[in-house]
């Protein structure tokens, strides 16, 4: 008689599974069309390093850990993980327990079987990382962190070949679902790195299966997220279904100090995710392309940049014509950093000699930042003077940078220097070869607009200015092999914690995160003693000593943080901008009654 009560228990069980897993799955009919402003790169989370393509890796693979989707400030929550991990007194062991129950998308690499995520999977991603022949451009993220990983990664460099099955001490495997992390002296954004994209369990028979000479798959994502990839013609179109074989979660978020937050949390609250069936996304490049599209309804998300913020916002807000159309905004402060960035390493901008100082030092004080800001981004960004943007830990809204706009002082340190005015009216090198700055900017109407900003700048100073216009994924290619001279970049948070911006110019972060090839050995010194702290007034010091090194030498200028300006049709719901994750589809509904 118990067996028969088991039994019949066991097949209710069943059947109520089989009923939610249809009642509550995505419907494909719900599709929402989304659109890129640059083109993808691809999509391995141990290659990528764009902000687009992380939209879609972050939709496909998951990490252990995420972000509550209301939360602010934001608040990291489990993911594939069973709770937030158990940390060691010394802070130098972390274990992390998996939930169970969690599968692969079905892929022809697993032979027809279906595919449980292990802890093995994870250690395995981490390894990638600090594979060589994978070319990662985020092995700085774990770099000198995880005992014995750096010994295997340069014994691998020597080899040719990276030993996945050689043990690692700092990576030890407990059983199938819990694995431990062993580090060389405490982190204190661990677990925000292994809520950040490059993480994400990547199965190894994927990888075995298609990856091609350097062990990448850009082009065959496979992994447990809500999403799969069904369509993609390079930086045109990309299509994601929801996967079938997800296991879902319960909408269940609750509403921060924001009273917009109440009515998301009305609409969403108790529901299955995802409910979105099909994600489509466009990339185009062009401004009043998209804005046209999103007038039309062939948009219903859409990222409003600066060069477009009249046509929808006055002082911030949405004009009265959008608001009685049922179009909403979602507004936030990017965490960002936007640099002007020298090439330390070109004969020309690059070096530590005085009068290479010089020369980049005039620069960045002939750039009128905020003049950009207006004509550019039509005052939709914030003038900032540290490195370490608004909202993230160790921003100090007190610091004044040395550099100020002063064209005239510029001029005459160049002067100084030795940078004379030849008859042609142009400066020389102080060895009388022509002087000639090329910068590089995106090949578009806003790439455009920055390059005559910037031949104004170098106007004032009687240098040659030429323009190097490129494709997003070309320039991103060129910067990490050190082969531009200089161009506007914009670094937005890979997690809350000032670490991830003053690691931008950390010498042995070039190739990876240190686009502008710095090495100031002061620096450096500085930041590897400021890595071990936690965010307080020791690590605080440290960065303040930093920011005046980078004063010093200049190699880069800081520039601003951009707003984030989403447009939300009326019949989108639930959607709120996340300042760190981005891809919100997965936490949204629509209304295709509204429609």
């Amino acid at each position: 008689m118990q067996c028969l009560v088991k039994m019949v228990r066991l097949l209710l069980a069943a059947w109520i599974g089989m009923c939610l897993s249809v009642v509550h799955a995505a419907d494909p009919d719900k599709v929402l069309h989304y659109v890129f402003t640059a083109a993808e790169t691809g999509f391995d989370p141990a290659v990528a390093h764009d902000l687009y393509s992380a939209q879609v890796i972050s939709s496909i693979y998951e990490t252990l850990y995420t972000y509550d989707y209301l939360a602010r400030p934001v608040k990291l929550v489990p993911l594939t993980a069973s709770t937030m991990p158990q940390i060691s007194r010394d802070g130098k062991t972390y274990t992390i327990t998996l939930k169970k129950g969690i599968y692969f998308a079905d892929d022809p690499a697993f032979g027809g079987k279906k595919r449980e995520l292990t802890a093995d999977d994870y250690i395995y991603s981490l390894k990638r990382l600090r594979d060589p022949r994978v070319r990662s451009a985020w092995s700085w993220l774990l770099e000198g962190k995880i005992a014995g990983l750096d010994d295997v990664a340069a014994r691998a460099a020597k080899t040719g070949r990276f030993d996945y099955a050689r043990t690692v001490s700092g990576m030890e495997r407990v059983d199938r679902y819990t694995f431990r992390i062993h580090l060389n002296r405490p982190d204190y954004n661990l677990t925000h790195i292994l809520a950040h994209f490059p993480t994400g369990a990547v199965a190894r028979e994927v990888v075995e299966k298609y990856s091609g000479d350097g062990g990448q798959i850009m082009a065959n994502p496979v992994g447990t997220g809500p999403y799969r990839l069904v369509q993609w013609q390079r930086g045109s179109k990309i299509v994601l279904d929801a996967n079938p074989d997800y296991r879902g979660f319960i909408w269940q978020f609750e509403a921060s100090a924001d009273p917009d937050d109440r009515k998301i949390v009305a609409d969403m609250q108790g529901k299955r995710m995802p409910q979105i069936g099909r994600v489509v996304i466009d990339v185009i490049p062009e401004d009043q392309s998209r804005w046209l599209a999103f007038q039309n309804r062939e948009i219903d998300l859409f990222s409003l940049e600066g060069p477009l913020a009249p046509k929808a916002l006055d002082n911030g807000r949405l004009k009265p014509d959008l608001v009685a159309r049922g179009i909403r905004l979602s507004r936030i402060v990017e965490p960002e950093l936007t640099q002007y960035y020298f090439n330390m390493r070109d004969p020309v901008v690059g070096g530590l000699s005085k009068e290479k100082i010089a020369l980049r030092r005039a620069i960045a004080m002939a750039h009128n930042v905020q003049e950009e800001i207006d004509v550019i981004w039509n005052g939709q960004a914030q003038l900032l003077e540290y490195p370490v943007p608004p909202g993230i830990a160790g921003h100090d809204p007190a610091y004044k940078s040395s550099i100020r706009y002063e064209p005239d002082v510029a001029n005459a340190l160049l002067d100084r220097f030795g940078y004379r005015i030849g008859d042609d009216g142009w400066r020389q090198q102080p060895d009388g070869k022509p002087l000639v700055i090329v910068f590089s900017a995106r090949a578009d109407s806003t790439g455009q607009q920055q390059l005559e900003m910037w031949k104004k700048t170098f106007d004032r100073l009687h240098i040659r200015m030429e323009s190097d216009k490129r494709l997003f994924p070309d320039m991103l290619k060129a910067e990490k092999q050190c082969r531009l001279m200089m161009r506007t970049s914009n670094w937005i948070a890979d997690y809350p914690d000032g670490s991830n911006f003053m690691q931008l110019f950390y010498g042995p972060h070039v190739g990876q995160s240190n686009h502008g090839c710095v090495e100031i050995p002061l620096y450096d010194r500085l930041y590897e003693e400021s890595a071990g702290l936690p965010q307080d007034a020791r690590r605080d010091l440290l960065y303040h000593k930093m920011a005046r090194v980078l004063e010093v030498y200049t190699p880069m200028r800081i520039g601003y943080a951009r707003y984030r300006n989403m447009l939300v049709q009326p019949y989108v719901i639930g959607y709120k901008k996340h300042p760190v994750m981005h891809n919100e589809w997965v936490y949204m509904d629509m209304d295709n009654g509204r429609r």
